[in-house]
């Protein structure tokens, strides 16, 4: 069962960088992968599907630059992202990229073979939207490693099998896994702390066991053993919710206590924080960001000023939105510190609805917090039905989701109930049914920024639908789950590959070509 984490999944990371699913998803594979080799690469082979989207779109999405910067044990928000490719030639670290047919069905597969003189692994990963990313297999044993535990890694020789019973009887774990391959095994132990140093010492010095590795864990909220949540869809919600009368940001705070082990307090002020680099984000993206490397240079400081002299047609808070969305994207464009909302490629809708709408209203930080964190459980309920990548489900799994997400905070703002906050939601989620992801020039720019800005209208015009109490028809669980089955039906040249839609029209190849698109280090 996915539960996903509020902090994990929907509303985070902190990030640098164009794309939360291609930079901050292959940084924190790059970081695993350095902890796999105990921090001793030499040579990276990287493999990408050449039928998945990274094979068109890993240079110029940020693949590339965040898996190198995690090579490095950089962190995600390291100002020298952009230098990642230089740092790790000077570090001495050969890197070679290749597209193959390497038999993986999903979008965002990704092969590393690290190398340095005395071990060799190969790894192979998938993203899975949002930054999350999972080590499906290494040294082609199957395993699952997703960076929300401790992991410790036993490799032992397979004639000589090691059992849980003979493992020390200190080791504290969540899970243990045997790994059984024809050469060696892996013993997989999963826990919420490594084990102690002794430990580790008595594991290496037993005659059947080649090495053990520590992977840290890379995501803020980490699991559990018998991880239990309150509800998982919108009608388990409303169930539980039936003699608590509660509001939908305590129901989040619920959830997130029970799925992170975390208090009351901590999770508001978690989401506080957050609230608060969203805030600074947006005002310094409107005084000016600077970045040659993109298509659209810096317009909302023009939109502002705009604004300021009346020479708009009258928007009130919906003109406020713009100028909220479209700094944050040119925060995101020009590698400046955003949090993926739940993407970054759909970074600005929500928190410009939110904040916008806020600044209109004159709200607190307080009542922002509370609407974030219902938007936060709406992305739960999408996150667990359907998919929150634009590799696997198009535009409307990113900058739809934003929309839905930003229409129950717009309905929080406004001291409105559940019911309106989840039928502001469904309403959303329905207007932007098939909407395709299909980048100009491979860069997460345009239409992205319009796709934001219809977004975070979207959610505000079906907020007010809701509090006026019209009918969603459709309820969000069935909405959602149509939304995934829908995602998967769009065609793959239309699902964040560059290979349709406005990706391959002429003024699109020329911008490419001028921005350098095809100086690539691949081998293909």
């Amino acid at each position: 069962m996915k539960y996903p984490s509020i902090f994990n999944d929907i509303i985070g990371p902190v990030m640098r960088g164009p794309s939360s699913s291609h930079c901050a998803a292959a940084l924190r594979l790059g970081k695993m992968a350095r902890d796999l080799m105990d921090g001793n690469i030499r040579e990276v082979q990287i493999e990408l599907d050449s039928s998945g989207a990274f094979a068109t779109t890993h240079r110029q999405q940020g693949t590339d630059m965040g898996l190198f910067a995690g090579l490095l044990g950089w962190e995600i928000t390291d100002e020298r992202l952009p230098q990642s490719e230089k740092a790790i030639a000077e570090a001495g670290i050969s890197i070679g990229i290749k597209i193959s047919d390497f038999g993986l069905t999903h979008p965002t597969a990704i092969r590393l073979i690290l190398k340095n003189r005395r071990e060799q692994h190969e790894v192979t990963a998938i993203s899975t939207g949002g930054g999350i990313i999972e080590i499906i297999s290494i040294d082609s044993l199957s395993i699952s490693i997703a960076g929300d535990y401790c992991e410790t890694l036993i490799f032992c020789d397979s004639h000589d099998k090691i059992s849980v019973d003979r493992l020390p009887a200190d080791i504290k774990a969540d899970e243990i896994h045997l790994i059984e391959g024809k050469e060696f095994d892996i013993v997989q132990i999963k826990s919420r702390k490594f084990p102690v140093a002794d430990i580790t010492s008595e594991l290496e010095s037993t005659s059947h066991v080649r090495y053990v590795r520590k992977i840290s864990p890379v995501l803020p909220v980490l699991s559990r053993k018998d991880l239990e949540v309150p509800f998982i869809t919108a009608g388990e919600m409303v169930e539980y919710n039936k003699e608590r009368n509660l509001q939908l940001w305590e129901l989040a705070i619920i959830y997130e206590m029970a799925r992170g082990d975390l208090s009351y307090d901590d999770v508001f002020q978690r989401m506080e924080k957050l609230v608060d680099i969203m805030h600074n984000s947006i005002h310094t993206g409107i005084r000016g960001t600077e970045y040659a490397d993109r298509i659209l240079g810096p317009q909302s400081g023009a939109f502002s000023k705009q604004m300021e002299e009346n020479r708009l047609i009258e928007g009130g808070v919906l003109n406020q939105i713009i100028l909220y969305v479209t700094a944050m994207m040119e925060m995101k464009s020009s590698l400046g510190i955003i949090i993926a909302a739940p993407t970054a490629g759909a970074c600005g809708a929500l928190p410009g609805a939110c904040l916008g709408a806020a600044s209109v209203m004159g709200l607190s930080r307080e009542e922002i917090t509370r609407a974030m964190l219902a938007a936060g459980i709406i992305g739960v309920f999408i996150g667990h039905r359907a998919t929150l990548a634009a590799e696997v489900g198009g535009c409307q799994a990113e900058c739809g989701a934003g929309s839905g997400m930003a229409a129950a905070a717009l309905v929080t703002l406004a001291k409105g109930n559940v019911q309106q906050a989840l039928a502001a939601a469904s309403m959303a989620l329905q207007n932007v049914m098939g909407m395709i992801c299909d980048p100009v020039a491979n860069r997460v720019e345009v239409p992205c920024l319009g796709k934001n800005v219809m977004a975070a209208a979207n959610a505000l015009v079906c907020a007010n639908m809701a509090l006026a109490d019209f009918d969603e028809v459709i309820p969000l669980d069935e909405t959602i789950e149509t939304m995934d089955a829908v995602g998967k039906s769009i065609p793959a040249s239309l699902r964040c590959t560059a290979l349709g839609g406005l990706s391959i029209t002429r003024t699109s190849r020329e911008i490419a070509e001028r921005l350098g698109q095809f100086k690539d280090l691949s081998d293909e």
